[in-house]
């Protein structure tokens, strides 16, 4: 029998808050914990109060933070070299799982790095892209090349679509492996329709509800929403937008377009509710490294327009179980919307089919795939100390 592992996770999000890396890396640990596996997870402190519980196989560091501008209620950890290394001398994990490339995550891969405990890393969130959405385009290419010396000194770096790890490749990272990410379909279902919802929506059953579930923020691409919604409506007048989720956009959202419904932040089985009581999904963000929501819309019955990239690109199969069009491409978006609303028969079948396309997506089999790759990480050669050189890094 192979011995259990002890996994160290860094981490600067984990829930209650919510993101897709935080409720993803939750599912991560409750399946390590249940094949009898210890994880040890170190995370900025979130509120005064905060106290997380801790068992025999799980225990949580809490380390300083400071708020992520533009992020409501989100830190990043600041670095705990000190600390981690202390920890990691009296009780040397088998492996350290940096999941979030801020400072605290930097020092984590440092601290494991001097330690010679295998690390391994996950790159979950385009920074490097984002900046474009927040005036700094000009930080573009300093973030890009910090985000991959990063990476390249762990012993591998986890990445959720086989396409990202294609264009990671071809920014210079090394060492890529693919580890999915699943969704609950006992969850997200359509069973989950409510004819009491859609009424306080004030539609009826035959009526388009148009959905977007995401941060209302400027990265997600909010306004090509809107465009594709009123291209549907001048064909389905009765049609209505529903937005799920809050951010900094909200507010000017709501004055600027009081007739949509604005739900705000849901959770659990009310989201799952919200998803299932639509008929059709938007999502044209151009920053997600996967994008979560793909999966539970699909699972909860709903066609998906998106871009031809990240889950999209490996989830979606044009005409079936929804319609792609090629990243940027925003008049193809709308004319794959329309398609679908306006083809007979297309929405409905593409709803009946959208379930079915992610059933396979279980956790069980992720949690396994995580497990073996962290073994992988733990039994392969590290970087030798050249290769570090050359990526620019001096010796701890």
């Amino acid at each position: 029998m192979t011995a259990p592992l002890h996994v160290a996770i860094v981490t600067e999000t984990y829930p209650p808050e919510v993101n897709g890396v935080a409720m993803t890396l939750e599912r991560m640990v409750q399946g390590l914990l249940a094949r009898g596996h210890r994880v040890s997870l170190t995370r900025p402190r979130q509120h005064a109060q905060d106290a997380p519980p801790a068992t025999a196989r799980y225990a949580t560091t809490l380390v300083r933070g400071l708020p992520i501008p533009g992020y409501a209620g989100l830190k990043f950890g600041l670095p705990a070299s000190r600390l981690l290394r202390r920890q990691w001398r009296a009780e040397r994990p088998d492996v350290v799982q940096v999941v979030t490339e801020g400072p605290l995550g930097a020092s984590a891969i440092a601290v494991a790095r001097a330690l010679d405990i295998p690390v391994v890393s996950e790159f979950h969130t385009n920074f490097h892209a984002y900046s474009r959405h927040y005036g700094v385009a000009w930080l573009e290419r300093l973030v890009a090349a910090h985000l991959r010396r990063l990476h390249n000194r762990s012993r591998m770096t986890l990445v959720p679509s086989r396409e990202l790890g294609a264009e990671l490749q071809r920014r210079g990272y090394r060492r890529i492996r693919v580890v999915a990410r699943g969704v609950d379909t006992a969850l997200f279902t359509p069973t989950r329709r409510s004819a009491v919802l859609r009424a306080a929506w004030r539609v009826r059953d035959e009526d388009l509800v148009v959905a977007h579930v995401g941060r209302l923020a400027a990265e997600k691409n909010l306004p090509l929403v809107l465009a594709t919604f009123d291209a549907i409506r001048a064909h389905v007048p009765e049609a209505r937008l529903l937005l799920v989720g809050d951010g900094p956009a909200r507010q000017r959202l709501e004055r600027s377009h009081p007739q949509h419904i604005f739900a705000g932040m849901r959770h659990g089985e009310d989201l799952a509710t919200h998803y299932a009581s639509a008929d059709l999904f938007l999502f044209p963000s151009m920053t997600e490294t996967y994008g979560n929501v793909t999966l539970e819309a699909l699972a909860s019955g709903l066609p998906v327009v998106a871009y031809r990239m990240a889950a999209a690109a490996e989830l979606i199969r044009h005409g079936d179980n929804g319609m792609l069009a090629e990243p940027g491409a925003s008049a193809q978006f709308v004319r794959a919307a329309l398609d679908l609303v306006t083809r007979p028969g297309a929405l409905r079948q593409a709803a009946t089919a959208a379930p079915h396309s992610v059933a396979a997506l279980d956790w069980e089999r992720i949690h396994e795939l995580l497990v073996e790759t962290l073994r992988d990480a733990i039994a392969r050669p590290d970087i030798p100390a050249a290769d570090e050189s050359r990526l620019g890094f001096q010796a701890d």
